[in-house]
């Protein structure tokens, strides 16, 4: 049961994905000659009077295939036709309908749960925190010069920081206070000794300005852990395909609806900025190859735009295929 709720709330995300390109296609008079979801053969298909609508066998990813978008195409209902400020319009939609997918779901579960905030609610005593003089009340807003929207940001950058000197900001009585705290170790963790204050029943407006803290919290997380990938701190041990996102969305789910809403939140968020890398294939990687066309007044030669896709796609298909092979072959890493 736990494993059909995960694969149906990917579905959702795919599905939301792919419906932002496919309405703003509609919008600016694109002909959609395909709208998928998953990937691999057709299970399920119904012909509509310009689009067919599919399900495919393996719920991962999906597609909206519009006529003139890989040829050049003219006439009426054509991608190719449309400027490239209307091309970004249909190819962002995407990535933007992920965003306000996930705002949504964390309005939602903020609104029924409450929320953990990053003000200063106790201190453990004995704790770094107290030595440095931080008092109930403050309220921590970056840490190590990142901002942090949330507790959990504050948490995530002491946990990437380890056991060295971390600099805080505060927002306190006072004003703006900087501290530089050393973290102690407990069972292996580094901790500072604060507990934050809980909000168990949030109010409308409340929610809605908690669920753009969370969301803005995971766009900088998602960000803050391309640096660390770019930067060559991470493997591919530190990797996860959909066999992972499976795996711990059917233990997320066995905790709560909750509880896999606000992983559901989390993955959206990860998948729109994924999706805005300029890389080929991605919606990034179009969006690039539009601005270039924008800016120079130039359309770029359709094989070399290809070829741009064709060698992107490769890359991103077979690195899923190695992340695939560890999660299910060597689950411990390579």
């Amino acid at each position: 049961m736990y494993l059909l709720l995960s694969i149906f709330a990917f579905g959702l995300l795919v599905l939301g994905h792919e419906f932002g390109h496919f309405i703003m296609a509609r919008v600016n008079g694109v002909t959609v000659e395909e709208f998928s979801i998953g990937m691999g053969p057709k299970i399920l298909k119904k012909q509509g009077k310009k689009t067919l609508y599919s399900l495919k066998a393996f719920p991962i990813g999906g597609s909206v295939k519009m006529f003139g978008e890989n040829e050049e195409e003219s006439g009426e209902g054509s991608f190719f036709s449309k400027s490239p400020l209307r091309k970004i319009s249909i190819i962002i939609a995407g990535p933007v309908m992920n965003i306000i997918m996930a705002l949504i779901i964390l309005f939602t579960v903020t609104l029924f749960t409450g929320y953990s905030s990053n003000v200063v609610n106790e201190i453990m005593p004995g704790s770094p925190a107290e030595a440095a003089g931080i008092s109930v009340g403050d309220r921590i807003v970056r840490v190590n010069g990142e901002k942090a929207y949330t507790f959990q940001d504050i948490s995530t950058y002491i946990a990437y920081n380890g056991f060295k000197e971390i600099n805080l900001e505060l927002e306190t009585k006072e004003g703006l206070v900087k501290k530089t705290i050393t973290p102690m170790d407990s069972e292996g963790r580094p901790l500072i000794g604060i507990v934050p204050k809980t909000v168990e029943k949030a109010g409308f407006f409340e929610s809605v300005g908690e669920s753009m803290n969370q969301g803005l919290s995971l766009v900088t997380q998602t960000i803050f852990s391309l640096k660390i990938l770019f930067s060559g701190e991470a493997t591919l041990n530190d990797f996860g395909g959909p066999v992972t996102i499976f795996k711990i969305s059917t233990e997320v789910a066995s905790i709560s609806l909750w509880a896999l809403a606000s992983f559901i939140a989390f993955l959206s968020i990860n998948l729109a900025v994924l999706n805005l890398i300029p890389f080929p294939a991605l919606d990034g990687g179009w969006i690039l190859i539009l601005l270039v066309e924008l800016i120079t007044r130039k359309k770029l030669p359709e094989k070399f735009v290809g070829i741009w896709n064709t060698i992107g796609f490769v890359i991103l298909m077979g690195f899923m295929l190695l992340i695939t092979f560890k999660d299910v072959f060597l689950p411990g890493g390579f």
